[in-house]
């Protein structure tokens, strides 16, 4: 059977190979619900023009909500020797209306079809990761109630830095993903603008109307340049470069979970439920879901290089090497959503084990920041004071001692004026209790982010 989208300039049906070839109904088919509602926008413009008449109009939409419920219920045949999603349904839509389902490509290409349809498909996406991105926000506030009060080491170079409030840690995790949250909204932005009515390349002859396209598919403005939108894919790339940096920031999440899971850390217990066993090693409780997200990452990531090395060389406007943008696409927001829908209950799940940390909390030296700036306070000049903590840490070291243990008279060696005050801001506790600084640690300052992170959140 020869293709629908072939005119009678063609002297030989397509060759059944290239036919096999060239299809994208394996894959676009999951833009239907896309497609359909483009199509029904376009159909009642037609008919506000008077392009169409409004029983034709009002046929069309009938016929393309029909074709929709079956799609939905299972019961449409996709076929391949028609190509792609835009003309299966086209077909299905003429074999129910004849020459008024013809009508409904009056002033459209599939190029502007297409593009439409992508950025409506994007727009849904961004919305349904965006909640989910909140929902997992969500799930790391809810931690900072339950591990109140708990005291983690900070890590730089991976080696024991200084003590945090685990909450604190739960709200980095959160301005991540607000981050993430906010490059969403902003390519959002950019995808919502309306490609019908540039047809194929050039625009058409037809007094079309494209701002009612616009409103009905609630796009907020018209494509400017037909030459652009048609070839135009950059929203799409946007997308995967946002989920990229998703993935990114769930990798990080996932190794550090993975690393506080192991004998060696011990901070971290992970649920059941999302760890799985060893096929000859019976103590084994792997986390299997976290070295999948961390792994999944980069095939997110790798999908962002296929897009961007697909549309380097291309001329203006349309190619069809631009066939092979869903692919990456759609795999990238589903492998993202899907990563998304088993961090938020391991999240809400996992539970730290304050004993087994305390239990090494001083271990590391984790006040000496805060020493030396106990001694900035006194006086002392930040160099001086960066050198003299560097020597009573070298000496607590000899001795097998924490900071606070060393006697006064360690540290009267540095300053004859130093008294027992000194030890207030000294061990984990004192340290977290000196910090007043707008962003860090310190109790109150944590209570403000937690509470604003509630506002904002609506929790």
């Amino acid at each position: 059977m020869s293709s629908p989208s072939r005119s009678g300039a063609f002297e030989q049906a397509v060759d059944q190979r290239v036919e096999k070839f060239s299809e994208s109904v394996s894959f676009d088919w999951q833009l239907y619900r896309q497609d359909i509602r483009g199509s029904i926008a376009h159909a009642r413009m037609l008919a506000q023009q008077g392009l169409i008449s409004e029983s034709e109009s009002q046929a069309i939409v009938g016929g393309l909500r029909d074709i929709l419920a079956e799609i939905e219920a299972g019961k449409f045949q996709f076929q391949q020797h028609l190509e792609d999603v835009h003309m299966n349904i086209e077909h299905a839509l003429i074999e129910r209306l004849g020459d008024v389902g013809r009508k409904l490509h009056t002033a459209r290409s599939r190029n502007d079809q297409v593009a439409t349809d992508l950025r409506l498909w994007v727009r849904d996406a961004i919305d349904s990761i965006d909640a989910q991105l909140r929902e997992l926000q969500s799930a790391f506030i809810e931690r900072c109630d339950h591990d109140q009060g708990v005291i983690l080491p900070a890590y730089t170079h991976l080696r024991r830095a200084q003590p945090v409030l685990a909450a604190h840690y739960w709200l980095a995790y959160c301005e991540k993903f607000e981050r993430d949250r906010e490059r969403l909204a902003d390519c959002r932005r950019r995808a919502n603008v309306n490609s019908l009515g540039i047809a194929a390349v050039a625009g058409t002859t037809l007094p079309i109307d494209r701002r009612f396209t616009a409103e009905q598919l609630g796009f907020v403005d018209v494509a400017r340049n037909s030459l652009d939108v048609s070839s135009d894919r950059d929203f799409a790339l946007e997308l995967v470069f946002c989920l990229s940096l998703i993935g990114v920031h769930l990798s990080g999440w996932a190794e550090e979970w993975i690393l506080w899971s192991t004998t060696e850390f011990d901070f971290l217990d992970l649920p059941h439920g999302f760890c799985t066993g060893s096929s000859i090693m019976p103590q084994k409780i792997n986390p299997d879901v976290l070295e999948l997200t961390r792994g999944k990452a980069a095939r997110v990531i790798g999908n962002l290089q296929t897009l961007l090395v697909l549309v380097k060389g291309l001329p203006l406007a349309y190619n069809r090497d631009l066939q092979e943008d869903k692919p990456p696409l759609f795999d990238a927001a589903k492998t993202i959503s899907e990563c998304l829908d088993v961090a938020v209950p391991l999240v809400r799940q996992a539970r730290l084990k304050p004993q087994s940390i305390s239990a090494r909390l001083d271990q590391g030296f984790l006040d000496a920041t805060t020493l030396m700036e106990a001694l900035i306070k006194r006086g002392i000049p930040q160099r001086t004071a960066h050198h003299f903590v560097g020597e009573l840490v070298r000496e607590a070291t000899c001795r097998g001692l924490r900071l606070a243990d060393l006697p006064i008279e360690e540290f009267q060696k540095i300053s004859p004026n130093l008294d027992h005050s000194i030890y207030d801001e000294l061990g984990v506790q004192g340290a977290i209790e000196a910090f007043v600084s707008e962003g860090s640690t310190a109790p109150k300052r944590v209570s403000e982010q937690i509470a604003a992170w509630r506002a904002r959140l609506g929790n």
